[in-house]
């Protein structure tokens, strides 16, 4: 039986012993709240996730008590707080690396005169960890925060061009049969080529006249820890280095980044 198959039917019989009800209603709404950018009323909250009316007021309550979740003004709806933004912050992985970064990404931002932001996998998304902007009047930054599609972006490219074999693995176990796995088929030959040539260059497929260039930090093993990517700009009163150029010291970035 494939691993992530024999893991995957594992996991389900730990599920089906060690159920914790008021756990799991509690993660449903956060997942919820997480998933939407406007807040919701009580009774839609009820809807989405088809729980009784009154078992989701307690755990709303209870929510809001300690801080995952705020009240709107009029009392009528909820939101993520960002209480579970500032947790992951102390995850000690994520400190570690951008405790390290920080300082070079402001250099870089410095010499570049470009904005840079590094990104982390987190299952099957990207989540940007860490920022620096350029002094420039006119910039350009992802917020720290933001989660990013691994297979439309050029950070969540690379990072499945240097995800382990068992990563991979288990990605594909669970988008199987679905769009991704499809849209993941066809992105295979792209991907041998940016694990080929360590870098990504391309244009931004989310804004107009934005190149993406991304270089992956590496582990000893030569996986993807994180990536760096500058959405390179052009400015047309300011001399700047070119996209070659920048390419260069995010390389010297990552590589002083990386786990030899």
């Amino acid at each position: 039986m494939p691993r992530p198959q024999r893991e995957q039917e594992e996991g389900s019989s730990r599920e089906a012993l060690y159920r914790a009800p008021a756990l799991d209603k509690g993660l449903d709404i956060l997942e919820l709240l997480a998933s939407r950018s406007d807040a919701l009323t009580r009774a839609e909250i009820v809807k989405e996730l088809g729980r009784g009316a009154s078992e989701i007021y307690r755990m709303l309550e209870r929510l809001v008590a300690r801080g995952y979740v705020y009240r709107s003004a009029e009392g009528d709806r909820f939101a993520l707080s960002m209480k579970m933004f500032v947790l992951a912050q102390h995850h000690q992985p994520i400190r570690r690396l951008t405790s390290r970064a920080m300082p070079l990404m402001d250099r870089f931002a410095e010499e570049s005169g470009q904005s840079c932001h590094l990104v982390m996998r987190e299952r099957d998304q990207a989540v940007v960890v860490a920022n620096a902007a350029a002094s420039a009047d006119w910039v350009f930054t992802v917020r720290v925060g933001t989660t990013i599609d691994l297979l439309s972006t050029g950070s969540g490219q690379l990072l499945l061009a240097f995800q382990d074999p068992q990563a991979k693995a288990e990605l594909l176990f669970r988008w199987k049969d679905t769009e991704k796995a499809a849209t993941f088929a066809g992105l295979e030959a792209q991907l041998a080529a940016y694990r080929e040539a360590a870098f990504r260059i391309d244009e931004s497929q989310q804004i107009f006249g934005v190149n993406d260039i991304s270089v992956p930090i590496l582990s000893a093993e030569r996986h993807a820890l994180a990536v760096l990517t500058c959405p390179h700009i052009r400015r047309t009163a300011s001399a700047q280095p070119d996209v070659g150029h920048t390419l260069v010291l995010l390389q010297r970035m990552a590589e002083a980044l990386s786990l030899q």
